[in-house]
């Protein structure tokens, strides 16, 4: 019976937008074990995409709404569902991604054991997963290295998302804690996790990560540019998040980099261009890659058009100017979504997990729960 119950979990995270594909070794179910209690993954089950009281869930699941409610607090602080806390009002809940969603939220509360399971599963959710069909984040270039002729969106510099924010909160990487749990670190500043709005609300309030000001969040940009950091927000024109990720230690990166065409896996607008002519094989370039796209046999700089996912790093370092940055053509750069909903809705439609019925289901039954289920007098 406990077994089934993991199965069932799996198959419901599977059903949701970014998926939990399954393994021939099983690790995925491994994983649930270490972080669900049976308790926990049989309530997980009655949740949907759609923030809900407590009253609703727990008459969805027939169980006491107090006993619910105590569960689905604590669930939310395990990071294992979502939470939003409106002014003035209680909690409302809804189901979580695995990825980007409930792995994330396992910043500060690793251990080895859990490292090392995703360590096995992270190869397969990538590979067996969707995100080649819609990739969950996207690139974008350091400001300093756009360039001013080209055309550029808001949601394409890291500055102006940061400038349109009042509500910023920052949080450690849950990727390098991972890789440091299994000595691995490479000792990169860990604190570099940006939220926004409801996001970092929650991740405030979830003791997660601390609110921040827009100098400090520009501060963390500085940072990250100095070590090297991929700037990887969330695959929207309003991201929820951006994070500042390390081609050896981002599950993202490091899963794009054994792939021989990373350039075809990431949404960016940019490339890198090389002038041979000008360049003067420092080899600076070659350490601040995080894909390999520069490479130096002998006394000559190769650039490998493949590898580059377009973040700037190289161009910032470069001495003499002999790599810049170039827009993509309008038909080789991807449409970027307009908010995180249309992301899962458009990743949803791709896996055929999302229809306009299975939507329109899922709208009405929670509407009717809300309508009928009992409210504390």
């Amino acid at each position: 019976m406990t077994a089934e119950i993991y199965e069932r979990l799996a198959a419901f995270l599977d059903d949701l937008p970014a998926g939990y594909p399954r393994t021939d070794s099983g690790v995925e179910l491994a994983i649930l074990r270490k972080l669900y209690t049976p308790a926990e993954a049989r309530l997980a089950l009655h949740l949907t995409l759609l923030a809900e009281e407590p009253r609703v869930i727990a008459y969805r699941a027939g169980q006491p709404e107090t006993q619910v409610a105590g569960m689905l607090a604590v669930m939310a602080q395990k990071g294992l569902i979502s939470a939003s806390h409106a002014d003035g009002k209680s909690a409302v809940y809804s189901a979580s991604q695995f990825v980007v969603g409930v792995w994330e939220d396992q910043v500060n509360h690793l251990d080895r054991e859990l490292a090392e399971l995703f360590e096995q599963y992270s190869p397969q959710f990538f590979e067996r997963g969707p995100w080649k069909k819609l990739p969950q984040l996207r690139t974008i270039p350091v400001g300093e290295t756009i360039p001013l002729t080209s055309e550029v969106m808001p949601y394409e510099r890291a500055e102006e998302i940061i400038r349109s924010n009042t509500l910023i909160a920052v949080r450690n990487c849950v990727c390098r804690q991972e890789r440091h749990l299994l000595n691995a670190s490479c000792g990169k500043p860990l604190e570099t996790c940006l939220s926004f709005g409801n996001a970092a609300a929650n991740t405030a309030k979830s003791g997660k990560g601390r609110m921040i000001t827009q100098d400090e969040a520009l501060a963390v940009l500085n940072l990250a540019e100095r070590h090297a950091l991929v700037l990887q927000p969330a695959n929207s024109q309003n991201p929820a998040f951006l994070c500042a990720c390390c081609g050896c230690c981002c599950g993202v990166l490091r899963n794009i980099k054994n792939h021989a065409k990373p350039a075809d896996l990431v949404a960016n607008a940019y490339i890198a261009q090389h002038d041979s002519e000008s360049c003067l094989v420092c080899g600076a370039c070659i350490e601040r890659c995080q894909m390999g796209a520069l490479t130096q046999p002998d006394w000559t700089v190769l650039f490998n058009p493949d590898r580059c996912i377009g973040c700037g790093l190289c161009v910032s370092e470069c001495p003499t100017g002999a790599l810049t940055l170039v827009r993509k053509p309008s038909a080789e750069r991807a449409v970027i979504p307009l908010n995180t909903t249309h992301t899962y809705l458009k990743l949803g439609w791709e896996r055929k997990k999302m229809t306009v019925g299975s939507l329109a289901g899922i709208a009405l039954k929670s509407g009717f729960d809300r309508l009928v289920a009992p409210r504390k007098r």
